[in-house]
């Protein structure tokens, strides 16, 4: 099934980052995508929004439908929240799915003084975003199957994504969590991370 739906004839943003997914801190760049996940009762759907600086999960959000306001919205608020703080002059970036595009109005930031700069480009373009949906399939969707339903997905998701930050071994990281890092880029104080062998690392 694909997830990425694209109109020729729709106007799309520049692209900006010619495939350089680095930060030189947090809140910069955010990439995003969606993943689709089998159900007893039928699909569901993941988006993830992902900080380029840490390789953080700042905002995800799991839902039926994959309707802008539904999934990658719902998404982008979560992270907004979660950041506590200006994101007015970020990046945030994604395929050329219509879930997407379609809401880069100024109605369509709430939570935000003004819209953050916007790239968006194809899935070879976009490889952070798919490698964090490769995880997420490798390590907890394809391992749980078959789920029963969407509330079970989503009480895994959030069990997962706070593994993935905050114990998951990254290489590209140096071998350290996500959150560690960051903490360490920013100077915060970030507790030592408690090793789990529930799920493979890196």
């Amino acid at each position: 099934m694909f997830t990425t739906v694209t109109d020729p004839a729709e106007q799309r943003p520049a692209e900006l980052l010619s495939r350089q997914f680095r930060a030189p801190a947090p809140n910069r760049l955010w990439v995003a995508d969606i993943t689709v996940v089998r159900t007893w009762q039928g699909f569901c759907y993941t988006a993830f929004v992902t900080d380029a600086c840490a390789r953080k999960v700042v905002g995800w959000a799991v839902a039926a439908s994959m309707r802008t306001e539904d999934l990658p919205l719902q998404a982008f608020e979560h992270a907004v929240w979660q950041a506590n703080s200006d994101v007015s002059g970020l990046v945030h970036h994604s395929d050329r799915g219509s879930q997407y595009y379609r809401w880069y109005v100024p109605s369509g930031w709430p939570s935000l003084g003004s819209p953050p700069r916007w790239a968006r480009g194809n899935s070879y373009d976009n490889a952070l975003a798919e490698a964090v949906n490769a995880a997420y399939r490798t390590e907890l969707i394809n391992r749980g199957k078959p789920w029963r339903c969407i509330d079970d997905v989503e009480l895994a998701t959030a069990q997962w994504v706070f593994w993935y930050n905050e114990e998951r071994l990254h290489e590209t990281l140096g071998y350290v969590p996500p959150a560690e890092y960051e903490a360490a880029r920013t100077g915060a104080s970030h507790p030592a991370s408690q090793r789990t062998p529930a799920l493979a690392t890196e």
